[in-house]
């Protein structure tokens, strides 16, 4: 099998491409630009384009299958030759249904949480021996990849992002998956440049449950209003489990989840993540696993990186970074941190970074969002406006969105991460939050160095 793909630079593109050479698949790819990871994963396995750009040439007659990335627009010079020469094109979603239609799949939905409870999942399941495809949107300890495929595996776990499938086929990309097993973990209004309203939002979460197959299962948060209201109407053909927030304690000792019959020290902490817990082992349990089993395999998951990822700690304090952008998700790792360190100072720092977190119209949904932290640093690049084609935000405007607290604003992480430098906090902990890369600091020489005095 020879398959190309068009933007193989993105983060799933490029790690189905690893998977694809794997299986022993003739791979090649081509994109405009490719940063790391990707640029020396692809380079180790020799699959790096030879440079970078568009080269029809590069469309040959025996090429298979063409799987196209979304960043790719409808007018690429590799997308027209290839449908010139009627080869077969497919989104990454519609191939990684292909390679999984005839295995159970479970599909991680909802506007946060879902890299942890795939991540969750896809570690119990491997704990306990059991063979299954994948596809999640984070690198995860003990995976080599964010994909793999193979041919004797009898179950897929996948992450249902809602973001679109690709310049040719714009439904989200987890309608294509038709999943057996479903969880739906919280709704709150994001990419706004392609959902415009939050009832059309809603609306791709509503039409994910009319795709579960017959006589498959939904599960979801029934403490959010919008997902049991989207639960309660689903089908009569699917069975529903609602779950609640998992029960856990704290202590100087750690973080426990509780039952009413057992005490489980886990490795991650916040309500957030008791709240992924839930649905991971709801859906465990619908995989035929036993409970005793989940919670033993549990205690051993140290979360997926970017997600309260600990980047460095001494005597001085700790750094964390998480993948936090979007108001809900930022105020519940705000939380989640503020509870789990009383005693210290959290420095919440917030990198602006999404089409939503730049819009004027979005931006007053962070009101109160960095309350918890003793201190508050909010940073964006001006050019991100020009990428995006947004109407720029003044500092003024970013401060007053984000309430009356005092927030410092800076339109340069580096500047941001300078400014920090010369606070000196007693015993702080910092917390920084984007879903981009601060402008390329490097976060855990930047992290040593916050907490070296």
């Amino acid at each position: 099998m020879k398959v190309h793909f068009i933007a193989v630079g993105g983060a799933v593109m490029h790690n189905l491409a690893l998977a694809l050479h794997k299986k022993g698949y003739n791979v090649t790819g081509s994109d405009d630009e490719i940063f790391e990871p990707a640029l020396s994963a692809l380079a180790s396995r020799g699959l790096l384009p030879p440079e970078p750009g568009w080269h029809p040439g590069r469309i040959k007659d025996d090429i298979d299958i063409v799987i196209l990335g979304m960043h790719a627009k409808p007018d690429n010079p590799e997308l027209l030759e290839a449908v010139r020469k009627g080869i077969r094109i497919m989104s990454f979603p519609e191939y990684i249904y292909e390679e999984t239609r005839n295995k159970r799949r479970i599909v991680v939905a909802g506007s946060h949480g879902k890299t942890t409870i795939t991540a969750m999942i896809m570690h119990v399941f491997r704990n306990l021996g059991l063979i299954f495809d994948y596809m999640v949107g984070s690198s995860i300890k003990g995976f080599d990849t964010m994909v793999s495929l193979s041919d004797d595996s009898s179950f897929a776990v996948l992450e249902g992002d809602e973001y679109l499938t690709s310049a040719l086929d714009r439904r989200p990309k987890f309608h294509l998956y038709m999943p057996h097993i479903a969880i739906l973990n919280g709704i709150a209004w994001d990419h706004m440049n392609v959902f415009p309203t939050f009832d059309n939002y809603i609306e791709q979460f509503r039409i994910l449950t009319e795709k579960i197959a017959d006589g498959g299962t939904l599960i979801y948060f029934e403490d959010d209003p919008e997902v049991k209201k989207i639960a309660l109407s689903a089908g009569s053909n699917i069975s529903k489990k609602p779950y609640r927030v998992h029960g856990y304690f704290q202590n100087r000792e750690g973080f426990f989840g509780a039952t009413h019959s057992r005490i489980v020290p886990l490795k991650i902490f916040g309500e957030h993540n008791m709240q992924n817990l839930s649905a991971a082992k709801e859906a465990c349990l619908s995989a035929g696993i036993a409970e005793d089993d989940f919670y033993r395999a549990i205690e051993s998951f140290e979360g997926a990186s970017g997600r309260l990822q600990k980047l460095f700690e001494n005597g001085n304090g700790v750094a964390f970074l998480d993948f936090a952008h979007s108001p809900s998700k930022v105020k519940a790792t705000v939380e989640a941190v503020a509870d789990r360190y009383p005693r210290s100072n959290l420095i919440a720092c917030l990198e602006l970074h999404t089409y939503s977190s730049l819009s004027a119209g979005f931006i007053p949904l962070y009101r109160g969002t960095l309350d918890r932290a003793a201190a508050a640093f909010v940073c964006f690049n001006p050019h991100a406006f020009e990428i995006k084609k947004l109407e720029p935000l003044s500092k003024e405007k970013v401060r007053e969105a984000f309430g009356e607290k005092q927030v410092n604003v800076f339109s340069d992480p580096s500047e941001m991460f300078r400014n920090l430098a010369g606070k000196h906090f007693k015993s702080p902990v910092y917390l920084l939050m984007s879903s981009g890369d601060f402008g390329g600091c490097d976060l855990v020489r930047t992290a040593k160095g916050l907490l070296s005095a």
